[in-house]
Formats: C-alpha cells, sequence, structure tokens
C-alpha cells in the first residue's frame, strides 16, 4: 500500500503556484495540494478524452463558433452525466486513499472545483481541438 502512495505522490506534477496557508480552506487546500496536480498529470488523457466526445457526437463542435464551441464544452462537462462521472473517475482514481477519505467528507463542493478546473483547462487548449490534426482524426 505504501508503495502505490509513494508512486502516485512522486509522479504527479508541482505547481508552483498553487500555494496553501495558514488561512487557506480545507477545500481549497485540497484543490490546490491534490485536485490540481492531478488534473495536470491527467491533462493529455482529458484532452483525448474530449477528442473522443466530440467524436462520439458526431463532431458538431467543430462546425460551431468559438463562443458556441465554449459553451459546447461547459455544457458537455455540466449536463452531460455519464461524462462528468468519467472526467471524476479519471482524477479520483488517482487519489492515495487518504485523499480518498477526504474527498468523500465533502465530495459535493470538491466536484465543483474539479469540473470547474477540468472546464478551464479545456477551454484553455481549445486549440487543440480545432487544428488540422483533430479534424483529419475525427
Amino acid at each position: 500500500m505504501a508503495s502505490r502512495l509513494n508512486n502516485l505522490l512522486s509522479i504527479r506534477p508541482q505547481i508552483l503556484s498553487a500555494k496553501v496557508h495558514d488561512a487557506t480552506s480545507a477545500e481549497e487546500a485540497f484543490q490546490n495540494k491534490t485536485l490540481r496536480p492531478i488534473i495536470k498529470l491527467q491533462h493529455d488523457l482529458i484532452i483525448a478524452v474530449f477528442k473522443n466526445y466530440i467524436r462520439k457526437h458526431k463532431n458538431v463542435f467543430y462546425s460551431l463558433s468559438l463562443e458556441d464551441q465554449l459553451k459546447y464544452i461547459s455544457n458537455a462537462i455540466q449536463k452531460d452525466i455519464k461524462f462528468r462521472n468519467s472526467l471524476k473517475g479519471m482524477v479520483i482514481g488517482q487519489f492515495t486513499v487518504d485523499e480518498y477519505e477526504l474527498y468523500i467528507k465533502n465530495s459535493s463542493a470538491l466536484n465543483k472545483r474539479l469540473t470547474n478546473i477540468i472546464k478551464e483547462r479545456l477551454i484553455h487548449s481549445i486549440q487543440l481541438f480545432n487544428d488540422i490534426n483533430s479534424l483529419e482524426k475525427a
């Protein structure tokens, strides 16, 4: 069990801007110490999963204006429960047992933080969905 813990923690990227102070709330501390590094680690997978999501939904995303693409990303995460649960699973699966114990105590608030971070990462990576290679693979 200790090796799983050490392995999980050792592969996570460090995010120097994600500070935790004495006045930081428990949710924000969990977000900065656990969620952000895991989501950064899983970034390439999250991008691949969203490209597959676009493909499974008949590539409608590619015909939308930029503004509508941003709405599409938000709607996919907020309204498609299966997709949202899949994204959450990619993050939760990287938790240590102790982190999971903390997570289940306040999963509702932490899920909001988790999905907001993923949504922002997808929005900031929108060019990855609109390049020529994405269209060819779709």
